[in-house]
């Protein structure tokens, strides 16, 4: 019989979030405002979102700018202009194209066809090309060899909202603009907003919230005008800098596509940095767009393992900014609870977070992490280490917080994993208590092998958690995967796992089923399950982050076949949704003529989906580097399901690597730092 965990009392709160950086500018996703029933959020996966944070352009495919729903140019979390509407010689262009062209930029191309057009064919096109941080050119293009004098008029407006407030469906009214310089201003309670054109405008109305101007197009050429839109109080990105700490990289290979997937996903990654606003220095990935553009410590540090390959720049930063996080408390990262799914109580994130950050900063150290970074950042992992031994002093199992917890496998995956690598860091570092954790792990895993798992007729499967009185919740989810992703230790070893032989020989052939396997990538929760929902949140939707980890875990433990099949899935949903991944899309199992289908409210894109897709290329090439041995080691899927492929632009010990496994499966570096050994 299935059991399914009611929430307890400590799961409902919150915990405080972190002291810095400051917390996501939008509400959590479904909450509103001050409380309540949860609102139903724009709908967001028809819109083209340019990104740059802190910076969002969001429109429609037409391009016009109307005022509905999430519409705007945004700054800081705040909607700088809602509406801006285009009409040449008194009419709307006929939109004929919308799409993104990088991740901060948008190119609608839209004709027109004036009175004196004597056919069906339109005289003038129009380009608008439409930039995150508050830049549209619009560019009118005459087609005929005659001159062209036409009325342009562009009618502006904006309710200074907050993006919350939006996302609650309570923007507010649009408000009063005046006339200044060579456009328009608006402001409210502390806000403000000024339009600039160039050239400015032969007339400027204030009531109207309308600009004009008469143009004259000459006969086969074109004109410009130039819209910024600014506030007093602008922030500069992090991604576009000339120190953005994510280089260039590139993929090439007998699968066109994986181009395309390298360079959106680093593209998209590089759109989603913040700066610490008290330590500008140090940047860290937000969360995604548009309802989560602030810190998610666990999602952040997903994000930056996975990354790792581009170097270690990012991880540092991001554990610097969570390590200040710890100030004052119990060593503990602060992070909100979590949904997880119809059978169980939301989880702490905070508790992920913590479990993580020695981990990452242990394989940043193998991906080589300077010295100086690694001695900053080595109190913070041992306090977490501390934490951990605190939770666990009454038993073996880390449980929920608060009085009888709950015993989550996904939980127990991490907590071994931070302490094998935190054991692996501790001993290089010259720190006490590495052999300690080792035998607490060895310890967690003979219990865990014993008393998570449920035996059936089928050859049974993990439990997700374990009750305070014993009983196990058996619903399989796309959680157990962790229990594959075991981290990465000396010589290009992995660490062992909580599952013995025979148990992950099961579990793979689990996720590699079709209850799991949608054809699209891993559900969260299987479709045979009870209260499974393909659009689920945590209940059936793919989640492109677990799917990659599923995808490397399998790969590891030896079970290509299944990871082949899940990576193609998520290689063929990536060309389907133009290689900008959302965090999560429907579970509908996968058909001859179907495509996958977007989750109306899925952050898109988000950070641990731009950087799944720069695990996905570095699992094919088996990437396992040991900096401070001066060894790396290539274990690529010997299947080569994707045919030959190079990464190129990579950083190994801080310096340039490059990589390629041939159709035979086989690995060669390319390109490594003077004095990198190939390990065996």
């Amino acid at each position: 019989m299935a059991i399914t965990v009611p929430p307890s009392s400590a799961a409902r709160g919150t915990p405080s979030s972190p002291r810095r950086p400051a917390p996501a500018t939008g509400h959590a996703r479904g909450s509103t405002p001050g409380g309540g029933p949860p609102a139903e959020l724009p709908a967001v996966h028809t819109m083209l979102v340019c990104v740059d944070l802190p910076s969002l352009a969001v429109s429609a495919e037409h391009g016009q700018l109307t005022g509905r729903g999430l519409e705007g140019f945004y700054q800081a979390g705040r909607r700088l202009l809602s509406r801006c509407v285009l009409r040449i010689a008194g009419r709307e262009p006929v939109s004929v194209q919308g799409r993104l062209t990088g991740a901060d930029r948008a190119r609608f191309m839209a004709v027109v066809r004036t009175p004196g057009d004597g056919g069906p064919d339109p005289a003038v096109a129009v380009e608008r090309v439409r930039t995150a941080d508050g830049v549209e050119r619009i560019t009118l293009r005459n087609s005929v060899p005659r001159p062209l004098r036409v009325p342009v008029e562009i009618t502006l407006g904006t309710d200074l909202a907050d993006l919350g407030s939006i996302g609650a469906g309570r923007p507010g009214p649009e408000l009063p603009a005046s006339v200044h310089d060579s456009g328009l201003r608006w402001s409210a309670a502390g806000a403000m907003a000024v339009v600039t054109a160039d050239p400015p405008p032969g007339d400027a109305l204030a009531s109207a919230g309308l600009l004009r101007w008469d143009m004259e197009l000459p006969a086969g050429g074109s004109r410009t005008i130039e819209l910024r839109v600014r506030t007093d109080r602008m922030v500069r990105s992090a991604g576009r800098a000339g120190s953005c700490p994510l280089p260039e990289a590139t993929a090439e290979g007998d699968d066109p596509r994986v181009r395309d997937l390298l360079r959106t996903s680093v593209d998209d990654l590089r759109s989603l940095l913040m700066r610490d606003p008290a330590h500008p220095a140090d940047v860290y990935p937000a969360a995604g767009v548009p309802w989560r553009c602030g810190l998610a410590p666990a999602e952040a540090l997903w994000a930056v393992r996975m990354a790792l390959p581009l170097g270690t720049r990012l991880a540092a930063t991001t554990l610097r900014t969570l390590a200040r996080s710890q100030a004052g408390g119990n060593g503990q990262i602060p992070g909100p609870f979590r949904d997880a799914g119809p059978h169980l109580p939301p989880g702490c994130t905070g508790v992920e977070a913590t479990l993580a950050f020695p981990a990452v900063l242990a394989e940043a150290r193998r991906w080589g992490l300077p010295e100086q970074d690694l001695a900053e950042l080595l109190p913070a992992a041992e306090r977490c280490l501390d934490w951990l031994r605190m939770a666990t002093d009454s038993g073996v199992y880390l449980t929920d917080p608060g009085p009888g917890g709950l015993c989550r496998a996904e939980t127990q995956a991490h907590a071994h994993r931070a302490a094998l690598l935190g054991a692996d860091l501790l001993d290089a570092c010259g720190r006490p208590g590495g052999d300690g954790w080792r035998e607490w792990a060895a310890a967690l895993r003979r219990a865990f092998r014993q008393e998570f798992w449920i035996e059936d007729r089928a050859g049974g499967r993990p439990a997700a958690a374990r009750t305070p009185d014993g009983r196990l919740v058996p619903h399989l989810g796309a959680g157990s995967v962790h229990l594959l992703d075991t981290g990465l230790l000396g010589a290009g070893e992995l660490a062992p796992g909580l599952l013995g032989r025979v148990q992950t020989e099961q579990l793979a052939r689990l996720l590699g089923g079709p209850s799991m396997d949608s054809g699209w990538g891993l559900r969260g929760l299987g479709a045979k399950e009870a209260a499974h929902n393909p659009f689920g949140h945590r209940s059936g939707a793919v989640r492109v982050h677990e799917t990659a980890v599923a995808v490397s875990g399998l790969a590891a433990a030896g079970y290509e076949k299944e990871a082949g099949s899940l990576l193609r899935g998520l290689i063929d949903a990536a060309a389907a949704f133009g290689y900008r991944l959302p965090e999560m899309y429907a579970g509908e199992q996968r058909t001859a003529d179907s495509l996958p289908l977007p989750h109306p409210a899925a952050c898109r894109p988000a950070a641990v989906s731009a950087a799944a897709g720069i695990h996905l290329l570095s699992t094919l090439v088996g990437i396992r580097p040991d900096a401070p041995a001066g060894t790396v080691r290539l274990a690529p899927l010997s299947g080569a399901p994707l045919g030959a492929l190079q990464l190129s632009g990579l950083r190994v010990a801080s310096e340039a690597f490059a990589a390629r496994v041939s159709r035979l499966g086989l690995g060669m570096v390319e390109e490594a730092a003077d004095g990198l050994q190939l390990g065996v």
